[in-house]
């Protein structure tokens, strides 16, 4: 259940503010038709963070304890100084209509957005981190992606406008670097 509710509680604030919440708000101003956004957002993380939990999964039986410990320490270090540069979405990424509708749009956009992107590794980091416990991370980094994206589809900019990026932002790092000073320490 910890795995679960970490990663649930990572990924949503780690989202805040991301790219792929952007491009929640620029499908739902371009297509209008929330449910399909939703249903593609959805299906697009849990293929997207079933292969990085497995990724996560893999480097874990592959390193060793000492190795992994030191890595995942670093890593989510680095991940909390990158919370801390804003994200912006690039012209040549945004949708474009296609034969594929909105979901598949949707879809589409999203997997490719959410490639290598923070909550891709941070569910990398998790997995890693929770090895026993793959399930529950991809499930709860899933649950995060949608709390944070699924209300922006329906409610928009107003979302964005009232939220505080900035000190999302600055909570978000602060819990990834409680995470890398915990494994470099050797907290279980």
């Amino acid at each position: 259940m910890e795995a679960f509710l970490v990663a649930t509680g990572v990924v949503a604030l780690a989202e805040m503010g991301d790219k792929t919440q952007l491009l929640s708000l620029v499908l739902a101003a371009r297509f209008r038709r929330p449910w399909p956004i939703v249903l593609g957002i959805f299906a697009a993380t849990v293929v997207n963070h079933a292969l990085a939990g497995a990724v996560g999964n893999w480097v874990t039986h592959t390193l060793g304890p000492d190795v992994l410990r030191w890595i995942l320490g670093g890593s989510f270090i680095a991940m909390a100084l990158w919370m801390l540069i804003p994200d912006k979405l690039d012209d040549d990424e945004l949708p474009k209509a296609s034969r594929f509708g909105v979901f598949g749009t949707t879809l589409l956009a999203f997997f490719l957005a959410e490639m290598g992107d923070k909550t891709q590794i941070a569910t990398v980091m998790l997995a890693a981190r929770y090895v026993d416990a793959y399930a529950w991370v991809v499930f709860g980094t899933t649950l995060g992606m949608m709390l944070a994206n699924a209300p922006v589809v329906w409610l928009g900019e107003r979302i964005v406008k009232r939220v505080p990026i900035k000190l999302v932002h600055g909570i978000s790092a602060a819990l990834f670097l409680v995470l890398g000073a915990g494994a470099l320490i050797g907290w279980s």
